[in-house]
């Protein structure tokens, strides 16, 4: 059974930081693009950075380019997502995606607030 559960959410002030890890299972992990959303209250769910199946390809959103950091395991299975500096602005729920082929996986999302 596919599984990807993400962790580390919570709520932190502007200029802060999170990580977020997201365990995956159930599938053969290291053959996957991983990648983060988000979906802030009212809008459309948006790429937040993506990381190829071993590592070398990033790619980031221009609103996050500079503070977020995505990377991966592949021995444990895990993507992570760095979050520096954080602004109101990145308050929404953040989802874990996992994408080969035709073949793709969610996670159930969870929530990041940045408020003082």
């Amino acid at each position: 059974q596919v599984q990807l559960v993400e962790s580390g959410g919570g709520l932190v002030q502007p200029g802060g930081s999170l990580r977020l890890s997201c365990a995956a299972s159930g599938f053969t992990f290291s053959n996957y693009v991983m990648s983060w959303y988000r979906q802030a209250p009212g809008k459309e769910r948006e790429l937040v950075a993506s990381i190829s199946s071993i590592g070398v390809f990033t790619n980031y959103a221009d609103s996050v380019k500079g503070r977020f950091t995505i990377s991966r395991d592949n021995a444990k299975n895990t993507v992570s997502l760095q979050m520096n500096s954080l602004k109101p602005e990145d308050t929404a729920v953040y989802y874990c995606k996992a994408r080969r082929d035709r073949s793709e996986y969610w996670g159930q999302g969870i929530q990041v607030t940045v408020s003082s």
